[in-house]
């Protein structure tokens, strides 16, 4: 567990916390539920450590989660213009906080209000509420987007604008099951697939060109 992390979940613990204690005036029996629920929290706002892979061309995953579409499409808030975009989707068991692609400087994050749409839906990018973040690596822009779901209601960011990132580096997290999308030049070796698993910081999903 991280602190920071937890951090993001105390009035969760707290709410939590109150409801068991007077649910046990009612049922003891009951608590069970609240400390299975507050159980839960602590295993969702998990933060584990990850091993980065040291190759500085390759592109790691930003979110853990499954891959659910790899496509050529407008990125028009940063880089305005054809980017290759892969879309991890984050189910409510996956962790959920979220790392840096690529080494770099982050030059641009704007949050975006927007739906709530479920993080599935193929309008979820462009009409939910969303976080977008920009990281120039060698002259070079790769896009992150942070989207909530019909779950997540909260995009939380750590990093800030001029700020120098590692790859691998936790920039923000998503509270519950959303979506984070990583756009990248055209150029750009795409090595996942759809319907992949992936791990944010661990898992290769492309490669830059140099």
């Amino acid at each position: 567990m991280r602190g920071q992390t937890l951090y993001e979940a105390r009035w969760i613990f707290a709410v939590l916390g109150v409801l068991t204690i007077l649910i046990g005036f009612i049922n003891p029996w009951l608590m069970l539920v609240g400390g299975l629920l507050i159980l839960y929290t602590f295993y969702f706002f998990r933060d584990p450590e990850r091993i980065v892979p040291s190759d500085p061309d390759v592109v790691v995953a930003a979110a853990d989660g499954k891959i659910v579409a790899i496509e050529d499409i407008e990125e028009t808030e940063v880089v305005k213009g054809t980017m290759k975009r892969v879309a991890i989707f984050l189910s409510v068991f996956d962790v959920h906080t979220n790392r840096a692609p690529v080494a770099g400087t982050v030059t641009y994050t704007e949050r975006r209000v927007g739906k709530m749409l479920d993080a599935r839906h193929p309008d979820a990018s462009k009409l939910n509420e969303s976080r977008t973040w920009a990281i120039e690596h060698q002259n070079r822009i790769v896009v992150v987007r942070q989207i909530t779901g019909a779950i997540a209601r909260r995009i939380v960011a750590w990093a800030q604008v001029g700020q120098t990132v590692a790859r691998g580096e936790r920039f923000g997290m998503i509270r519950f099951g959303s979506r984070t999308e990583v756009y990248l030049p055209m150029d750009t070796e795409i090595v996942c697939q759809v319907g992949d698993r992936v791990q944010s910081g661990v898992s290769v999903i492309a490669r830059l060109r140099t």
